[in-house]
């Protein structure tokens, strides 16, 4: 892919921007609760990007306080389906399939010509990293228009977290072809959870402009320190069931799930630039 002038301005810009200080800026926006502000923020984006509120629990755009309310907005219990069969593992969120496949050497594939290594993603855990190699990954980009909660792709309980600071690039298609490493230099949120497959990570990304990331069992994930930060979850355990939530977006980001070897067979679907929903199964079907 050969990036247009106009491209290569907006990924340059993003070297210089502040980054935090933006994101921060946003954040206060999207949680106002003035009428008028959050009425054009809320209207504008939904007509913008065609926003399909017949799926949402709550239909109406007046029944949203503020712009983020709107934005992580639940959907319906009918508006996505998981397979009958338990066991099938799924997709965690809605969106689109940015990379997926083998993690190779140690290896992630970014875009082409562009990888990082699990190491660098995990917040340089060689251990951790081990754990996953030879085995697969898959990348799942959430552009603004999409579902923004993340569910559970099994059912799992909860081993640690690890929150890595970093910068907030944006994670599109433009950005992840020129910006060596992308999503290990972003802020991020490692999670870690033991299913009947054995270990499994799901990577959830920051970007630029993403007000915040959250879960559902510590809230708002932004510690005042800008350090590497470890929680281990022995006691009590967290238990999570296939397709139950557990965190969202306040704005669009980026989802990387890593399993290890000889647990997954990805499906032939689950390749680059293919959109995929919430339930949808990620493996192949022994016939």
């Amino acid at each position: 892919m050969t990036l247009s002038l106009k491209d290569r301005l907006f990924v340059a810009s993003q070297y210089i921007a502040p980054h935090h200080a933006l994101s921060r800026l946003v954040g206060a926006l999207a949680e106002s609760e003035w009428g008028p502000l959050k009425r054009c923020f809320i209207s504008t984006f939904a007509k913008h990007y065609q926003v399909n509120m017949e799926e949402a629990e709550r239909p109406s755009l007046d029944d949203y306080r503020n712009f983020n309310d709107f934005f992580t907005r639940a959907l319906t219990a009918e508006a996505r389906t998981f397979p009958a069969d338990t066991r099938t593992l799924c997709s965690p969120v809605d969106g689109r399939v940015s990379q997926a496949g083998a993690i190779t050497d140690g290896r992630i594939i970014q875009a082409k010509r562009q990888s990082f290594t699990v190491t660098e993603l995990l917040g340089g855990d060689a251990e951790q990293a081990r754990r996953y190699k030879d085995g697969e990954f898959a990348t799942l980009y959430l552009s603004p228009k999409d579902y923004h909660r993340i569910h559970m792709p099994c059912d799992g309980t909860l081993v640690r977290t690890t929150f890595v600071p970093g910068r907030l690039f944006s994670v599109n298609g433009t950005t992840a072809e020129a910006v060596p490493r992308l999503f290990a230099r972003n802020e991020r949120l490692v999670c870690e959870f033991d299913t009947e497959r054995g270990r499994m990570v799901m990577v959830l990304v920051g970007a630029m402009i993403v007000a915040s990331i959250e879960t559902t069992w510590a809230g708002v994930v932004a510690p005042m320190r800008r350090q590497i930060q470890h929680q281990n979850y022995n006691n009590p355990k967290l238990n999570f069931k296939r397709g139950e939530e557990m965190g969202r977006f306040r704005l669009g980001s980026t989802v990387v799930m890593l399993f290890e070897a000889n647990t997954l067979a990805l499906k032939e679907s689950i390749s680059p630039g293919e959109p995929i929903r919430l339930g949808q199964s990620l493996e192949k079907v022994n016939s």
